[in-house]
């Protein structure tokens, strides 16, 4: 069984769900408008650029959750996948995930957002193994913290490594998928990576490396 690897934001959906969550819960009220969109924006932009500083940024992210009872953020996120996430679901990479499903490869979800917010797009993909950011999760609430290295740039290498540890797989003949330069690191340790409606600086390095660049869109 060899292993295909999916990013998720801008790759298998049309959008980003970390970004677009801090949208969401400036939309709702549940933070400090302008003061919030404004990092929102700015962390965003430092992601595009290469310059993100993960753990500050996580620590900005994940401060919401504290801020409310479990249930309040599980039902707000639940409107938030309906209404925002769903329809941003890419045909062509359902197509994509279902092919793969067809030659008997291990699906495999990967993402640098947190496991809060991506858990559901996963089931909404029908893919049951996610490697994604873990929040810290004790006595009933979110603290704010996460557990484990983030999986972002080469920590998705990390992250990915104790993921074959404990499944007993390696890395033979698998593909990666992706539309972001941050995720070179492991774009580069797999044997078939793919580069994903990319942004510039991954669309030059594919083609200089001769890698297969697609679009998953509907309109390409």
């Amino acid at each position: 069984m060899s292993l295909a690897l999916f990013d998720l934001d801008n790759t298998l959906i049309a959008g980003d769900s970390d970004h677009a969550w801090g949208e969401f819960l400036v939309a709702r009220g549940l933070v400090d408008a302008k003061e919030y969109k404004e990092a929102n924006d700015r962390y965003f932009a430092a992601y595009q650029e290469g310059s993100l500083d993960i753990h500050e940024y996580l620590s900005f992210s994940l401060r919401p959750l504290t801020r409310y009872p479990t249930h309040d953020l599980h039902a707000w996120r639940e409107e938030f996948i309906t209404d925002h996430i769903a329809p941003l679901i890419l045909d062509k990479g359902r197509k994509l995930l279902a092919e793969h499903q067809q030659k008997g490869d291990q699906l495999v979800i990967i993402t640098a957002t947190n496991r809060f917010i991506t858990q559901p797009i996963a089931d909404l993909l029908g893919v049951k193994e996610l490697i994604a950011v873990e929040p810290e999760f004790r006595e009933g609430r979110y603290t704010g913290e996460i557990v484990g290295t983030p999986s972002f740039r080469e920590g998705k290498i990390t992250c990915l490594n104790e993921w074959l540890n404990q499944h007993r797989m390696s890395l033979e003949n698998s593909h990666f998928y992706s539309d972001s330069h941050n995720d070179l690191p492991l774009l580069k340790k797999v044997d078939h990576p793919v580069a994903v409606d990319p942004d510039q600086e991954l669309q030059n390095y594919a083609e200089q490396q001769g890698w297969p660049v697609i679009s998953l869109r509907d309109n390409a």
